[in-house]
């Protein structure tokens, strides 16, 4: 019997998005924090391997025009 377990590796986006209440701050206390939760949360996920942390911030999602 093979006991030995494949473990699959996941390279991993982090994307966080601003808070409309944070829109006049260089980078938002949302963005920061949204950053911080999710980083905080992989670190006990070793199979998720953080590749770039994306960021939209001072863009609005109800705007439907590219605008990056």
């Amino acid at each position: 019997m093979n006991t030995h377990l494949t473990s699959k590796i996941y390279n991993t986006d982090i994307y966080v998005r601003l808070s409309r209440e944070d829109r006049d701050k260089i980078e938002s206390y949302s963005i920061v924090n949204q950053k911080e939760f999710i980083k905080n949360f992989l670190k006990n996920k070793p199979e998720f391997k953080l590749h770039q942390i994306r960021v939209d911030d001072g863009y609005t999602g109800v705007n439907f025009v590219e605008v990056r």
